[in-house]
């Protein structure tokens, strides 16, 4: 009883480990061109001696078989005239006795018998016949009926041959000759010669042999040829591969060795020729961006001093513009509004080269993300109240906690929403916040003019915009997108766009929910879950979630494309939270619930938005 369990248990540990073994030479013959080589040249080395080999013995075969059938027919015709030419004789039975053992003793090729048959029985006597003794050589009566009526229906001096075989030798092949034959005084006979084929048997077994290890080792040697030379392809492309890698990780010093003046001497040749060119290209990139970064640097600060005296002279004037005439007056409040700008364009170059630079510094500390959503649209109420648009914040009853930067994070959102006002034609706007187990996210939301393929695709590039033409009523310095990205990645998180032409605009905000956790979703879909279905572009950092890296302006960001995602799941879908510019919130439920983001697909043209 407890037999069979073991032995299952061996059986399936056996299977395991020849499964393993499959997949583990699977895996080998796909990553190793050597081995595919050399595998494949040995198989079909093998196939092809195997032909080769089966054809040789076939014909080896038949010549032998035919030698030996030549052999026997030739002493057929002479037994055949011997017993025609014997004398009549009263005892004539005796005498073709004698006639036939005479004949198998002398004969000049191996016999196993020789049997002389009357053709009609009833005329003449028993069948006369010689043999060794043998246990398995066949008696005429044994003999396949066809080969019997062949040879009953053949006229004087033809001959009939079969092959057959020997059972009690191991199938011993052997061949048996016939041929009528009149013998005078005693009528007409048949004459069989039974003979076996065991040294042409030999020979053929031998020839096997050899061409079968003859082939096997002409299969190693081939592959070891085919080793030796895949050897020489794939040392060097292996090589190249190690130093190409090395290079992509930053060694641009790494070269690969030339040796010869070969084709693949000229391959290095030309690999270290682009090895130096990429160097020198990175090199003086470097140097410039540098140069740049430096540059851009040392103006912000130098500008700093003379912007403080002219900021102090503008609010002078400013607080004494009552005293002026009217043009004066509205110079001074010019002057007082372009200073500020410029103060604000001035401290967002100086935090962009600080970010460039590597000093920005993140300070992160337990907060609710509504609190400082809700502090933002208190911010931002003045200018949305102006241009008569409403916002909406949906967020759950539970506070959305997060470890972040409460100052970078309240200027990301403050961003996002104040392009939203710029650019949805005094339509609501809709803020949504989630989490999850790792994550919390803030998704602004408008219905406005909407943004193009080329729009979404450079919409976090420095001082891009879509419509420079475009009327503008809040300024911007044309940096703050890229801060807001910057400030995301500085959190370790996502900011990503999503816009259709005359379907509006969603900017997506994903932190992890503690510092220094990775992230591979968001809770918010993009696009929004109130989208259109068809395609859409979805723009934003390097992410898990499906993402592929492009490098567009000098802001690395990603394109998603695939299948527009799903709706998002009721559970846990968030509640409107009072949050408005003017009048009474219009309680409505959001667009989708928490959902992890799939890729968005490829892209819509038309209408294009601008972005700070």
């Amino acid at each position: 009883m407890s037999r069979t369990p073991a032995l299952a248990f061996a059986f399936r540990s056996v299977w395991q480990g020849l499964a393993r073994g499959a997949r583990g030479f699977v895996s080998l013959f796909l990553r190793s061109l050597q081995v595919r080589v050399v595998l494949l040249t040995m198989v079909l080395t093998a196939v092809a001696l195997f032909g080769v080999g089966s054809y040789m013995t076939q014909v080896i075969a038949r010549g032998l078989f035919q030698s030996k059938l030549d052999s026997l027919s030739s002493q057929t015709n002479g037994y055949t005239g011997q017993l025609e030419s014997l004398a009549a004789d009263a005892d004539l039975d005796e005498a073709l006795g004698v006639q036939l053992r005479s004949m198998y003793s002398r004969s000049p090729t191996p016999l196993r018998a020789i049997i002389l048959v009357p053709r009609d029985p009833a005329g003449a006597g028993e069948p006369i016949v010689v043999t060794d003794k043998r246990a398995d050589t066949p008696e005429v009566a044994e003999l396949p009926e066809e080969f019997l009526r062949t040879v009953a229906d053949s006229p004087t001096g033809q001959q009939a041959y079969r092959s057959l075989s020997f059972t009690g030798d191991g199938s011993a092949p052997g061949v048996v000759v016939a041929q009528p034959v009149v013998v005078p005084g005693a009528g007409q006979f048949e004459l069989y010669l039974v003979a076996d084929l065991e040294e042409e048997q030999s020979i053929l077994d031998f020839v096997t042999r050899a061409v079968g290890v003859a082939g096997v080792v002409l299969v190693v040697l081939v592959g070891a040829v085919g080793l030796l030379v895949s050897r020489l392809v794939v040392t060097p492309i292996r090589t190249g591969s190690e130093v190409a890698r090395q290079i992509a990780d930053g060694d641009l010093d790494r070269r690969m060795p030339v040796a010869g003046r070969d084709e693949i001497s000229h391959l290095a040749e030309s690999f270290n020729d682009m090895a130096d060119t990429l160097q020198d290209q990175i090199t003086r990139m470097e140097r410039l961006s540098v140069l740049q970064r430096q540059f851009v640097s040392d103006v912000s600060h130098e500008l700093r001093t003379p912007l403080t005296t002219i900021h102090i002279a503008s609010d002078m004037l400013y607080e004494s513009r009552d005293d002026f005439d009217e043009t004066t007056r509205r110079s001074a409040e010019l002057l007082r509004s372009q200073v500020d700008r410029f103060e604000a364009l001035l401290g967002d170059l100086l935090e962009i080269s600080r970010y460039d630079a590597g000093a920005a510094e993140l300070v992160p500390h337990p907060h609710d993300l509504g609190e400082i959503v809700a502090g933002v649209v208190e911010t931002v109420s003045v200018v949305a109240d102006q241009a008569g648009t409403r916002i909406r914040v949906h967020a759950p009853a539970t506070p959305v906690m997060a470890e972040a930067d409460r100052v970078r994070v309240t200027r990301i959102l403050r961003n996002l929403v104040v392009n939203a006002v710029e650019h949805g034609e005094s339509r609501p706007i809709d803020v949504y916040l989630a989490s999850n187990a790792e994550a919390a996210a803030v998704s602004v939301r408008d219905h406005g003019v909407g943004m193009s393929r080329e729009a979404v695709e450079h919409v976090f590039d420095r001082f891009w915009r879509a419509d420079p033409s475009r009327k503008r009523t809040l300024g911007g310095s044309g940096l703050g997108l890229a801060i807001a990205l910057e400030d995301a990645h500085l959190h370790g998180g996502w900011l990503q766009a999503w816009g259709e032409p005359g379907e509006g605009s969603c900017f997506r905000l994903t932190i992890p929910r503690r510092h220094g956790q990775a992230i591979s979703s968001s809770p918010l879909p993009l696009p929004p879950a109130d989208a259109k279905r068809g395609q859409a572009l979805v723009a934003g950092p390097t992410s898990s979630d499906g993402s592929v890296r492009i490098q567009t302006g000098s802001i690395p960001i990603v394109v998603e494309s695939g299948p527009e995602s799903a709706d998002a799941s009721a559970d846990g879908a968030p509640r409107e939270r009072t949050g408005h510019t003017g009048g009474d919130a219009e309680g409505s439920a959001p667009p989708g619930g928490a959902d992890a983001v799939r890729p968005g697909a490829v892209r819509g043209d038309g209408g294009a938005d601008d972005a700070d």
